[in-house]
């Protein structure tokens, strides 16, 4: 899985067996972004979680901070696939 950089943010769309599973891991996300104090923006629809990020206190532009917790949500993830 690659995060798309596109308009000053990272993006991508983790897809999902059903809606519990993506709301679990949105709830690690949650966690990890929380202990980061870097949040992401993003939705949820089913089985899809769409998630963009960028920093906010940078200008909303892309930052080393975007792509720590880029590699962490993509760790998270492994473990749903």
């Amino acid at each position: 899985m690659n995060w798309k950089e596109e308009n000053n943010a990272l993006r991508y769309t983790f897809t999902f067996g059903d809606f519990i599973t993506a709301w679990a891991f949105m709830t690690e996300v949650a966690i990890v972004s929380e202990k980061m104090n870097h949040h992401p923006t993003w939705s949820n629809t089913y089985n899809k979680v769409h998630i963009s990020l960028s920093t906010h206190d940078a200008g909303n532009v892309v930052t080393d901070k975007d792509h720590k917790l880029a590699s962490k949500i993509r760790a998270l993830y492994s473990k749903y696939t």
